[in-house]
């Protein structure tokens, strides 16, 4: 084992580590030597969104640790920027040890004389992002890891507009965890007279703010009979989301029952991930039986969102993220147009890699549409620097996340399957299916289909690979991609965009991350990056074509696939 390993060992044996931790090292010691080493080889960074990784003892693992010396790192550099008079929000969701995790946060700020809002028990991401800002609160926690499967866990970082942190806050927060050298440097306990636990009021303000959003509520008290079949995927959405469906008046909800309760082992399911079919399957099972009008699924921590319907063969199908996004991007502008409240400083902001069709629908429709770096931090940063000057309607990313309203300052699936719900009794008033009204977009603005492949490299090589793929995608970028000539490639890292013909170049004027674009003669693109939170490179796939008529989809769809199969075997990606 190397030397660095065996000493960090050493200091989890002999310092101030409770016995079943040190125990449980010398069973993996006897037991399992590997497993001791993926725990140990480096620390859990705590990047510039928080933490997240495998439960377990270890630096490299998330354990109260590991969650102790970041929140002490944190507290750190709140008290640097804020003085005194400092309160945060902290919430969690059904994974296994949130609770925990999320009281030694809340117990360790409090030490530190920081006043703190406990929520008394699991409530979803989105209503901490609101809480935060509903109390004042300087910055906030929430321990989750989203959709990732059972054995993770994770702890979110906010800021006081109720956003994940940016510069200089994320840095600057990573340098004072860092320095966070033992377990002896974290105020453990003392102040707990300044936790106050919160609950029902802030469900109340938060429910108020998610009916608020409603465009045509009269819309949905005509259709209060629509099936909506709704499943929590044993997370944190069953807190709100049967509340806030009944608030926007549709009393024909079905809970997906094996999926209720929550429960950090998620028993039905392989991945806790909206976005999986198989995921979903009990509800669409389920949504099918019933003959409903709209399945809505969220992830455990209730940010992501994913809708079923069913299409024009009467099959039900996942709605992927790009048409969601641009189905609830229409929606919002088309209908406070037609309702008469629409702007001329309205705008709308989804991230580099989502469907471009949104930017056509908003060009056409005079709504500024702006592009920014994936995550919902960077839309809330925008939000910042418009206020005053622009009307932020709805905000979104492929991988099925939602913002409406400007109130919270993350992806919020609990607004999401409300609004999701409305447009379908919008176009159910009007005598279609949503699938009929996808199709009809498609007609009037051409049908652009997506694809995702994430390739994953676990361990303490798969950085190394990832970097690699990116260095070769970066350096050898291919002249021509399925016979069509690559025009552009955009280097976020870099900040350049370099038209491949002429050698011009110019900056790009986005926050420096490491995304690589080729934009292609036909309108094409294909786009990698690294995921922020897993151990994945993804690459996403882009195609579009005129739709001359709607009984020519599924031609249409076929032409685009076979294009998207063909890019991504020449690019060595199946």
């Amino acid at each position: 084992m190397d030397e660095k390993i065996q000493k960090k060992v050493a200091v989890w044996l002999n310092g101030n580590y409770d016995e079943a931790t040190k125990e449980e090292i010398r069973k993996m010691q006897k037991d399992n030597p590997e497993d001791l080493v993926e725990a140990f080889y480096k620390d859990l960074e705590f990047g510039t969104g928080g933490l997240r990784g495998i439960m377990g003892v270890g630096t490299n693992r998330m354990n109260k640790y590991t969650v102790g010396m970041a929140t002490q790192g944190y507290a750190n550099y709140l008290k640097q920027v804020w003085g005194s008079d400092i309160s945060v929000a902290i919430g969690h969701d059904s994974r296994n040890n949130s609770r925990s995790f999320a009281e030694i946060t809340a117990h360790v700020f409090a030490a530190n004389g920081i006043k703190v809002f406990l929520f008394e028990s699991l409530r979803p991401t989105p209503e901490l992002s609101f809480a935060i800002r509903h109390l004042g609160c300087k910055g906030g926690v929430v321990c989750t890891a989203s959709h990732n499967p059972k054995e993770y866990n994770g702890y979110k970082a906010y800021w006081d507009d109720g956003a994940q942190m940016v510069s200089p806050h994320d840095k600057n927060t990573i340098k004072e965890v860092e320095k966070i050298a033992s377990v002896d440097d974290v105020k453990w306990n003392g102040g707990d007279h300044l936790i106050t636990l919160i609950g029902a009021e802030m469900d109340k303000a938060y429910l108020d703010m998610v009916q608020g959003l409603s465009i045509y509520p009269d819309v949905c008290k005509k259709q209060k009979d629509m099936k909506i079949v709704y499943t929590p995927i044993h997370g944190t959405g069953i807190m709100l989301v049967p509340d806030a469906l009944k608030r926007y008046g549709f009393e024909n909800v079905h809970i997906v029952a094996e999926q209720a309760k929550p429960d950090g082992n998620f028993p039905t399911v392989k991945y806790p991930n909206p976005e999986e079919r198989e995921t979903m399957s009990i509800g669409l099972a389920e949504a099918e039986q019933m003959n409903a009008d709209i399945l809505a699924g969220t992830d455990p921590d209730a940010d992501r969102i994913a809708i079923g319907v069913k299409n024009h063969k009467g099959e039900w199908v996942l709605m992927n993220g790009n048409q969601t996004a641009m189905l609830a991007f229409n929606y919002m502008m088309e209908a406070r147009k037609e309702k008469g409240i629409a702007q001329p400083n309205d705008m709308v902001i989804k991230t580099i890699v989502t469907t471009d069709m949104i930017d056509v629908i908003a060009k056409a429709k005079g709504v500024h549409c702006y592009n920014v770096l994936t995550g919902f931090k960077w839309i809330s940063s925008l939000i910042k620097a418009k206020e005053g000057k622009e009307k932020y309607i709805i905000g979104g990313e492929e991988s099925f996340g939602l913002m409406i309203g400007d109130q919270i300052r993350d992806k919020d699936a609990v607004s999401a399957v409300c609004i999701l719900c409305e447009m379908a009794a919008y176009e159910r008033e009007k005598g279609r299916s949503l699938f009929e009204k996808l199709i009809d977009l498609y007609v009037e603005y051409g049908f652009y289909k997506e694809h995702l492949v994430s390739i994953t490299k676990k361990g303490m090589n798969g950085a190394a690979e990832i970097a690699k793929m990116m260095e070769n995608s970066r350096n050898n970028p291919p002249k021509t991609i399925d016979g069509v000539k690559v025009k552009e490639l955009l280097d976020y890292e870099l900040q350049v965009g370099k038209n491949l013909d002429t050698g011009e170049t110019w900056k790009i004027d986005i926050p420096k991350s490491n995304v690589l674009q080729y934009l292609m003669e036909d309108g094409s693109k294909v786009s990698a990056r690294p995921s922020g939170t897993e151990p994945k490179i993804k690459y996403y796939f882009s195609v579009n074509t005129k739709l001359d008529k709607a009984e020519n989809f599924d031609a249409t769809e076929k032409i685009l696939d076979a294009k998207i199969e063909r890019i991504i075997r020449e690019l060595g990606l199946d």
